[in-house]
């Protein structure tokens, strides 16, 4: 590049450019901080004289090939001190750290005392000796820290430590100083662990680094001087505050770093602030900031320093703020006219609205990590340790927080599970029992721990670290982070205010595909209600029989000898589970619900441990001998591809029969306060038309029943929930005799890899890390596997039956991934547990806004 085109700005090199408002500068090519810098020049702002160098200069200069840097420094004001600093792609990336003051020499320092004073340039020139002995020639940094002189005693303290480490006088040519500081920071970014930092944080293996170099406004010296930042919005809470530092005589974001000795923006009764100091200067900042959040689209950082009473703009980055900001500000500027409603949704991560649903652990909070496992559910709780469900109700009598921890939960903790604030388990993945009761009741969880040792028998919990804990011990369970922490550290609370519901309310509007929620109880269904939900798509019926009365009548009908005698103990069940659908289709008026016909093993049911083996004895008046042995040959081998699902509705119909006629006297009690109701029922774990045909001719028997009984007429729906591959492959079979199929994504995962999905998580982390698989399948949908299985069912279902209604509900529904898949093979909705609702929502919505835009 020849001195004319860098001294011209009509003149560019691609390559190595002065930023003007027309240099071919690009994010990709320069960037972000050089397209950025490029922008505020377009503002006329008062930037300083910058130049940018492109990721293949930086990638040259890291090889050996330099620029033509006198021609480079030549497109700068004669005498100039200068700055470097990185610019790569993406902000979140990182790089090396900014070198400032290059160009200083012992000739300048003469120069540079006569016009800010002998102190200020002393300083200055005493600051780039040590930052380039450190950060360019790489010395020994205890040798720089250790100089204790100030003052010219100072600096030639630091020149002569410099000499005698590096074996040679400091460097004296400007030329020299800012070649090796290009070519120390170009080598940095190319160093392996650079590399591994920024691939860690999503960065390709191929990531380039772009360079600016930029003319310095001192910030030391006569008048008013000094740094600062300042943004128009508080980044933890995203609401409206002017908020940052500054600090006289002082360089680049030094003022974070000082602490007490900075000084407020605007006036503030805890200390002094540059609006006093410097009205003037901080009135154009104010101006300067309002206009680059208008004209650039989004909140901003600027970074400023005065020199004299005069202000220049460094730079500006965009306010990368607590999810709960993102919210408001995305909302905010939308509100303003500034963005349109679809960008402001785009602008919001999907998985960051956990973090709103949700108390989280403050992110400034200190975290003494004991233990880590799989973040199952998010949110944070904090509470003394339990290990069992009665002594979880205990705990919750006595209004004591408590964390109920197991090695893996059954149907039998639930109620323990209720009553804790979270759960930890050794075992489990993501579909794991405790994980989906967990997002359903918006438990913090985290499971399969295994690196911890749990001891429940001695009533302890060994960390990772060796650490021993017992009961009554406090400890906080974060399900977002998946880690177990010691103590109480400080938490956030939940966020659910104006900004969320209006941002919820513009990705209803914009999204495509319909989102319920898997709703178990009247709280879950209120929830599912609270957060917009379209109805409830899976209604898990086997959990309305864990209270302490039903989960006694439910195991004396197990043990029945025969029909009638199963009848009479179902009996006492029917109005308990009537006067729950009825309460679930009150609150969810005017909204479909599909409920799930009885689907666990029914040993789930039965107790484990000795007292409960007495306690069932005692209610049905047999030896416990008796009661442990008939417990036993009920056992199976795989219970989970045993005598459960639909093959308990053929093998033992009562069951079945009571549900269906709970669910037609529910339909008509609650017609006669509200809306028509037409429920949805749903048989589980078919695999072959028999079994549907089988099924529905006894339902269609009980509401034939009812009606007539009742004299009044009723709707309903008949679905299936496509769990194993089988009735994938036979969907246009099993379609002609149903309204409705709705793909259970948890089971068919499971039998489509043939992993259990309580055990995956002992070593999905390594297959993952491996790339054996891609991500756990029982977090993110496998679009080859199990969504090849869908879109087969998908297809052969509608043309089995062409209106067929189509849905998918595993806990895949509230995994943004999963739902373009389903969008992409034509499902009409997801369900998802009802914390995961307004993720879905959003992840749909912004799918919806990609399409359309790709499509132009």
């Amino acid at each position: 590049m020849d001195d004319a085109a860098l001294q011209n700005p009509g003149i560019e090199d691609r390559d190595v450019t002065p930023i003007t408002p027309t240099a071919p500068v690009q994010s990709p090519t320069h960037g972000g901080r050089a397209k950025c810098l490029q922008r505020l020049v377009r503002l006329d702002l008062p930037v300083p004289r910058t130049v940018a160098l492109s990721f293949e200069t930086v990638r040259g200069i890291a090889h050996g090939k330099m620029p033509d840097i006198h021609a480079l420094l030549e497109s700068f004001n004669p005498g100039a001190v200068l700055c470097v600093r990185p610019s790569s792609e993406d902000p979140d990336w990182g790089g090396p750290g900014a070198i400032l003051n290059v160009g200083l020499n012992d000739e300048r320092l003469a120069r540079l005392a006569r016009s800010i004073g002998a102190e200020a340039a002393t300083q200055l020139y005493t600051r780039f000796v040590h930052a380039y002995a450190v950060e360019v020639a790489r010395l020994d940094p205890d040798v720089f820290a250790d100089i204790d002189a100030e003052g010219a005693a100072g600096l030639a303290a630091a020149l002569a430590a410099y000499e005698e480490e590096a074996e040679e006088p400091f460097p004296q040519d400007p030329a020299v100083q800012l070649s090796e500081v290009l070519r120390s920071m170009a080598r940095a970014w190319e160093g392996t662990t650079a590399r591994l930092l920024r691939q860690a944080k999503g960065a390709p293996a191929d990531a380039g680094l772009g360079l600016v170099v930029q003319e310095m406004a001192l910030g030391l010296g006569v008048g008013e001087c000094g740094s600062g930042v300042l943004q128009l919005v508080n980044p933890a809470t995203g609401l409206p505050q002017i908020t940052g530092r500054y600090l006289s005589q002082s360089q680049g974001r030094e003022a974070l770093e000082k602490g007490a000795a900075s000084l407020y923006l605007e006036r503030d009764p805890r200390g002094p602030s540059l609006e006093e100091l410097a009205p003037e200067a901080f009135s154009e900042i104010l101006t300067h900031a309002a206009r680059m959040r208008r004209r650039l689209r989004a909140e901003m950082q600027v970074e400023f320093t005065i020199e004299n009473g005069r202000l220049f703009i460094l730079d500006g980055v965009m306010v990368t703020g607590s999810s709960r900001a993102a919210v408001r500000i995305a909302v905010r500027l939308a509100g303003d006219g500034i963005i349109t409603r679809q960008e402001a949704l785009m602008r919001v991560e999907p998985r960051a609205l956990s973090e709103l649903l949700h108390r989280q652990v403050d992110p400034e909070a200190l975290r003494d990590t004991i233990g880590r496992g799989v973040a199952a559910s998010p949110g944070a709780a904090t509470g003394r340790i339990v290990f069992t469900a009665a002594e979880a109700q205990a705990s919750a009598a006595r209004d004591e927080p408590c964390v109920l921890v197991r090695r893996e939960t059954s149907p039998e903790d639930v109620r323990g599970m209720h009553a804790a604030v979270a759960v930890l388990t050794e075992r489990g993945g993501m579909t794991s029992h405790a994980a989906v009761i967990g997002r359903g009741l918006g438990l913090p969880c985290v499971v399969g721990a295994g690196r911890m040792a749990f001891h429940l028998r001695r009533g302890e919990l060994r960390a990772e670290d060796g650490r021993v804990f017992r009961a009554g011990d406090t400890i906080t369970v974060d399900g977002t982070q998946g880690a177990v922490l010691a103590g109480a550290p400080p938490t956030v609370e939940a966020m659910l205010d104006d900004s969320f519901r209006t941002l919820m309310a513009w990705a209803d509007a914009e999204r495509d595909i319909g989102v319920r929620a898997n709703a178990d109880t009247p709280a879950d269904a209120q929830t599912a209600r609270n957060f917009m939900a379209g109805g409830i798509g899976l209604c898990r019926t086997e959990h309305m029989f864990f209270e302490p009365g039903r989960l006694t009548v439910m195991r004396e009908m197990i043990f029945a000898d025969g029909p009638e005698d199963r009848r009479d103990a179902l009996r006492q069940l029917l109005p308990m589970q009537r006067a729950d659908f009825t309460e679930l289709f009150g609150i969810m008026t005017g909204l479909p619900v599909c409920i799930r016909l009885f689907d666990p093993p029914l040993h789930e049911v039965l107790p484990v441990d000795r007292a409960g083996v007495r306690d069932l004895a005692e209610s049905l008046g047999l030896p416990i001998s008796e009661v442990s042995r008939r417990i036993e040959s009920m056992g199976e081998y795989n219970p989970m591809l045993g005598m459960r699902g639909v093959r308990l509705g053929v093998t033992v119909p009562e069951i079945y029969d009571m549900q269906a006629r709970a669910i037609f006297e529910a339909t008509l009690e609650a017609r006669r306060d509200g809306a028509p109701v037409v429920p949805e029922i749903m048989i589980p774990l078919v695999s072959t038309p028999r079994e549907v045909e089988h099924v529905r001719t006894r339902i269609d028997a009980v509401a034939a029943a009812v009606r007539a009984e009742r004299g009044r007429d009723f709707d309903y729906k008949l679905g299936v929930m496509v769990e194993t591959p089988r009735a994938c492959l036979l969907a246009e079979e099993v379609a002609r005799h149903v309204q409705f199929l709705s793909f259970g994504t948890n089971d068919l995962t499971q039998m489509t890899y043939g992993l259990s999905r309580d055990d995956a998580g002992r070593f999905m982390s390594e297959y993952v890390a491996l790339g054996m698989f891609e991500e756990d399948p029982f977090h993110v949908l496998d679009a080859e596997g199990v969504g090849e299985l869908l879109r087969i069912g998908v297809e052969r279902g509608r043309r089995g039956h062409p209106g067929l209604s189509l849905s998918l509900c595993g806990e895949h529904g509230g995994n943004p991934a999963s739902i373009d898949v389903c969008r992409a093979i034509g499902l009409d909705y997801v369900s998802c547990s009802p914390f995961r609702v307004p993720v879905a929502q959003l992840a749909a919505a912004q799918l919806a806004i990609r399409d359309r835009i790709e499509r132009g």
